[in-house]
């Protein structure tokens, strides 16, 4: 009765669902084997191995379900995002045998996520929607003009370096939030603008929120008492190798980035442009790199030499108004320019509420550039304030909603709304109705208009992100099994041997399309990356490395941040076409950081602390 116990409870089963299956073939085994236990080792391993995959792939059926639906079929996230929750619901129940009150617990944890996201997405529409009444938008767009009137151009300083800024001093999908409504607003079609928008989230994300990816994410996804405690008996620190994984992290970064500003553009060209060609983005190729050396070059050494907090805003506030400054000189700049076709030629899914409203609403345009810029200069300045300053930071956190060990379940979420980026934008929002002296009926229509907006972006982000809890939160179950998302690393782990720093940033990747975030791939998935490097032999510190820069690039498909983009702009419903083409700088940003990891470790040999 024994034998008969363990084999119910062996983590190898698939569930319950397969309890009698299993135990029959079990049985059968044995005899098979008639006491050989060599014989009964190599089946006994190749059925785990079968079992592993099978559990992998239901494992991964919420996300194949999602590119299905998304991307086969062409289904809008309102459809789609409710079939994938019930998928993953019922994954949850009768595979992994995970508590009916811990999945509902784990779906409210995800309402609760969804409220603050949604808080994000208002802010950010809201303050849109101000300066849009306000007459602020037509005058930010003339001063671009002013630096450039190429669509190009104006890419590289608002996406990838004012988009990075934004990143480095909030993270959690502000960047996407607050450059791509600008974009809208400065004459960009809207489904551009989200494409370039997710493009931003790669490259910066690793520093994103002053740190957070590395200073939360990974420092508590590896086991730290544990490490320290070897590397203490081998005469370094945990802060030694922290630092080692964030200067390899910088570096790797750098070099896989340099590149997106170019990719940005070409992808821009290719699918937005008239002629639909790759090849006319590439006549500004020159000044494409200089812009993304003017970040990554002071990026990678702040990550080098001063640590996690400020490589993406301090590579920005220096490449800013150094490529800025290039531009207006004409230095670099290709004698053609570049722009879309006029608005009357594009299609009608390419244009949002937004674009149809923005000429015809301001109520004056009286006013300085400087003046119209101010709310996003405030934006930027309060964001690394509250992320800098202990006393600011604190305050701005006092105000918590907490809600904890949700229904006895141990999880639980806390809502700060005055430390989210909605209450800084809400707060500038307020600010820029006194500064710019306008209406109260302007400012309830702004109001109106947005409200609209997040209403519908919320239908969707109430089943996206709780299907994204029950996959993290699938390892406490009745079956012995690992949560979904572990699973799904091990079985690649155990698939492809030696060549898998290739595939470790794939993992974190695919961790971040999960949960939608860099800091909870990291916080899901370190470990696990760290034990791959140990038992193969190979840096730890650099596969850690590798899976935070994966999961940074994973940022530019995750599903909720799409959806959450797409709301700013105010187009909803064509999450598939976005997801389309970001799936191809993700591969790009993967593969090379694959091919920086297998050079690293067998050619250049990288090691750390830990292998000393």
């Amino acid at each position: 009765m024994e034998w008969v116990y363990s084999v119910y409870n062996s983590p190898l089963l698939l569930g319950r669902l397969v309890t009698i299956q299993r135990l029959v073939y079990s049985m059968a085994r044995f005899e098979y084997c008639n006491g050989n236990h060599a014989l009964e080792s190599k089946i006994y391993h190749e059925e785990f191995n079968m079992s592993l995959g099978l559990l992998a792939f239901f494992a991964a059926l919420p996300l194949i379900s999602a590119g299905v639906l998304l991307i086969g079929l062409k289904l809008s996230a309102k459809i789609a995002m409710p079939i994938v929750y019930v998928v993953t619901f019922l994954i949850a129940i009768f595979v992994w045998d995970v508590s009916l009150n811990r999945v509902i617990a784990s779906s409210l944890q995800g309402f609760l996520i969804t409220i603050a996201v949604l808080w994000i997405i208002f802010g950010a529409i809201l303050l849109l929607n101000t300066l849009k009444y306000s007459g602020a938008i037509t005058v930010i767009r003339q001063g671009f003009n002013n630096v450039s009137p190429d669509r190009r151009v104006q890419v590289i300083i608002i996406a990838w370096l004012f988009g990075s800024f934004i990143e480095g001093a909030s993270g959690f999908g502000t960047p996407a939030a607050i450059a791509a409504p600008l974009m809208v607003a400065i004459g960009f079609p809207a489904m551009a603008a989200v494409m370039i928008g997710m493009m931003i989230q790669s490259t910066p994300v690793s520093f994103g929120a002053v740190g957070t990816p590395i200073l939360i994410g990974v420092n508590k996804g590896l086991d730290s008492e544990g490490i320290g405690a070897q590397l203490i008996e081998m005469g370094s620190s945990w802060d030694v190798y922290l630092q080692t994984i964030t200067s390899e992290v910088a570096v790797t970064h750098a070099i896989a980035g340099t590149l997106m500003p170019l990719f940005m553009i070409v992808m821009m060209t290719r699918f937005f442009g008239k002629n639909k060609s790759w090849t006319e983005g590439l006549s500004i190729i020159p000044f494409a790199i200089f812009g993304g050396l003017a970040f990554t070059i002071p990026y990678a050494l702040t990550g080098v030499f001063l640590g996690a907090e400020f490589p993406s805003i301090i590579g920005a506030l220096v490449g800013l108004p150094i490529v800025t400054i290039a531009a207006k000189k004409g230095f670099l700049i290709p004698q053609d320019r570049w722009d879309f076709a006029h608005r009357s030629e594009w299609p009608t899914h390419w244009i949002s509420q937004f674009e149809a409203k923005m000429d015809t609403v301001s109520e004056s345009v009286n006013m300085s550039l400087t003046k119209a810029w101010i709310p996003y200069v405030l934006v930027a300045g309060i964001l690394v304030i509250t992320r800098v300053s202990d006393d600011v930071k604190a305050f701005t956190q006092s105000l918590v909603i907490p809600f904890k060990d949700i229904l006895g379940e141990g999880i639980g979420y806390s809502i700060t709304p005055l430390y989210l980026p909605g209450g800084i934008l809400i707060f500038v929002v307020l600010i820029t109705f006194f500064y710019h002296k306008m209406s109260l009926k302007g400012m309830a229509a702004a109001l109106g208009d947005s409200t609209k907006v997040m209403l519908g972006a919320g239908f969707v982000l109430m089943f996206t992100i709780p299907l994204v809890r029950i996959l993290i939160n699938s390892g406490v179950n009745g079956s012995d099994l690992a949560s979904m998302p572990i699973v799904m690393a091990n079985w690649m782990g155990s698939a492809v041997g030696d060549v898998y720093p290739l595939f470790a940033p794939m993992m974190g990747a695919l961790g971040a399309f999960i949960a939608g975030s860099n800091t909870v791939s990291n916080m899901m998935l370190s470990q696990f990356q760290f034990g791959v490097a140990d038992t193969l032999g190979l840096s730890t510190a650099f596969m850690v490395a590798l899976q935070a820069v994966g999961a940074a690039a994973g940022n530019m498909i995750a599903i909720h941040n799409v959806v959450a983009a797409s709301a700013t702009v105010g187009l909803l419903g064509l999450e598939g076409e976005t997801l389309r083409r970001t799936i191809i700088p993700t591969i790009y940003y993967c593969l090379v950081v694959g091919i920086i990891g297998l050079v690293g470790m067998y050619v250049l040999g990288l090691t750390d602390p830990l292998m000393n």
